[in-house]
């Protein structure tokens, strides 16, 4: 099955215990020696396994002893600003954002009490 947005949050969990299995099963590991290797319990692996929710850190723990951790920077691809956002940087990194409601004065002065008029 492919997971995509047409896909309810059951049936991706369904999906991925399959393929966390198939890929332990590859690797010839039972899952209490799978378990042993991530530090979690055999349960955590049957659970994942047959599509129940595991804790995020579980997952990754199960990742990492399959090898499979790289994949993690496909979910989560480190984010890049915009060309535009890159010319107004000009190679400086950005370090706060900015409210929407705020704007700086065009002198580039500080606001101060009388000045209003």
């Amino acid at each position: 099955m492919k997971i995509d947005e047409t896909n309810t949050d059951q049936a991706i969990l369904k999906e991925i215990g399959e393929r966390i299995s198939a890929i332990r099963l590859n690797q010839n590991l039972t899952q209490a020696d799978l378990a042993e290797q991530a530090g979690v319990s055999k349960r955590t692996i049957e659970r994942l396994e047959a599509g129940e929710s595991v804790q995020i850190t579980n997952l990754i723990r199960l990742m990492r002893s399959l090898g499979l951790q790289q994949r993690l920077e496909l979910l989560f691809p480190a984010s890049a600003p915009s060309p535009i956002a890159q010319l107004k940087l000009q190679g400086k990194k950005r370090r706060r954002a900015s409210s929407k409601g705020q704007q700086r004065s065009a002198t580039g002065t500080k606001w101060k009490w009388g000045d209003e008029s």
